[in-house]
């Protein structure tokens, strides 16, 4: 009995944990975001990597915007790119949000989660290279288009990449919620990558990789950068996201994550 008591206290401890919630319940809008600055860091997220106009024109939320197999989050947020979505007089388009918290996620093992879709309308270009949910150092990352110095004119593919390397790729298609988990093992310096798509549970699809895992625990963006490329004008582009968490322990392969 009492060794059946200790392996249940041990499956406990081994249990995921919500280190950091970005799942927007605790937003009425993405105009909630605007109470964050740097003399008053409220809120899960820190919002500055953005253009010059109104918040609503480049983060807005709403229950459609949500992956409909997540039951755990409220509402979803589509991230746009438009002609004024340059940030601090860069020529590159920006609309990132970083995780607002004192939690230790970059330490030990986590797991930073997210859904991500688009639609054909305002889709992403093909033609130009977009870094999505990256570290500053670029350890791991999503891209989609076009990667700079590739041959060719465009890509249709989302990837999966570990210190500018694809590790994973699917042709990225419309009104499909790709459902991702990085595997970040900062102790031993290592990046897996779990996916599935639509209500389907994650499962690994890369098995963990050497990486230089190098973060502040203040570096991690949810969103896109877009580089420029001539030739090739701006058009306005849609980014949707659900069910963003980063948590401890053993993985939650259930889509929208645990509920506390």
């Amino acid at each position: 009995m009492k060794a059946f008591m200790v392996s249940v206290a041990l499956a406990h401890l081994a249990q995921a944990a919500v280190i950091w919630d970005g799942r927007f319940n605790e937003f009425t809008s993405s105009t909630d975001l605007n109470k964050w600055s740097w003399a008053n860091q409220v809120g899960p997220y820190q919002y500055y990597i953005h253009g010059s106009s109104s918040v609503d024109k480049y983060v807005n939320l709403s229950p459609n915007f949500k992956n409909p197999a997540d039951t755990v989050s409220k509402q979803g947020a589509k991230f746009t790119l438009d002609s004024t979505a340059f940030w601090n007089g860069q020529n590159m388009r920006r609309t990132e949000l970083i995780p607002q918290t004192k939690a230790a996620i970059n330490s030990g093992k986590v797991y930073y989660h997210f859904s991500m879709m688009r639609k054909d309308t305002n889709a992403p270009s093909v033609n130009r290279e977009h870094q999505i949910c990256f570290f500053e150092s670029h350890f791991v990352e999503m891209k989609s288009g076009w990667i700079s110095g590739e041959s060719g004119t465009s890509n249709p593919n989302l990837q999966f990449m570990v210190s500018q390397n694809s590790k994973w790729k699917t042709e990225w298609k419309a009104n499909v919620w790709y459902n991702i988990a990085y595997e970040i093992d900062f102790s031993r310096n290592t990046v897996g990558f779990w996916e599935s798509e639509g209500a389907n549970p994650l499962k690994q699809v890369v098995a963990p990789v050497s990486a230089s895992t190098s973060s502040n625990g203040a570096d991690w963006h949810l969103g896109v950068l877009e580089l420029p490329r001539s030739g090739y004008s701006d058009t306005t582009e849609d980014f949707y996201f659900s069910g963003v968490y980063i948590e401890s322990g053993s993985i939650t392969t259930t889509i929208g994550g645990p509920t506390a």
